[in-house]
């Protein structure tokens, strides 16, 4: 089965995962999710995630969710940018995530980043999605 939204598609079986309190989410692998979970993880949203290669040259992520004291580190976690809306923003129009204690994740010309990086970097991009 092919999927529209990969991103779209890891982001809803992390949410999954959590809501089952699971500890570990397995998802197909890519760059551009792979990108994703190096922020998620720089900023402390999940513990960590490594790559699993198969034999048939498919590959998957395990990602290791993050708790603290039994509750979810990520509360929320959406997807801005869709398939069929992209969300553009420029550096001025960077959205603040729940006054500051959220991240957006972009993908910039420099790469895939939080929002604060890209402040301070001075360049804006696609909205991905954001995570509380």
């Amino acid at each position: 089965m092919s999927v529209n939204d990969p991103l779209g598609d890891m982001l809803t079986r992390i949410r999954n995962a959590i809501g089952r309190k699971k500890n570990t989410v397995s998802s197909p692998a890519s760059r551009l999710r792979v990108r994703v979970l190096d922020v998620m993880k720089a900023e402390g949203y999940i513990r960590d995630y490594s790559q699993v290669d198969y034999d048939n040259g498919k590959s998957e992520l395990e990602i290791e969710l993050k708790y603290f004291e039994g509750a979810p580190v990520i509360r929320e976690i959406a997807r801005v940018s869709k398939p069929g809306r992209r969300v553009y923003v420029s550096v001025k129009s960077i959205p603040n995530v729940a006054n500051g204690l959220g991240v957006a994740i972009l993908s910039t010309p420099k790469g895939v980043m939080a929002d604060h990086q890209a402040r301070e970097q001075n360049v804006g991009g696609e909205v991905l999605c954001q995570i509380f």
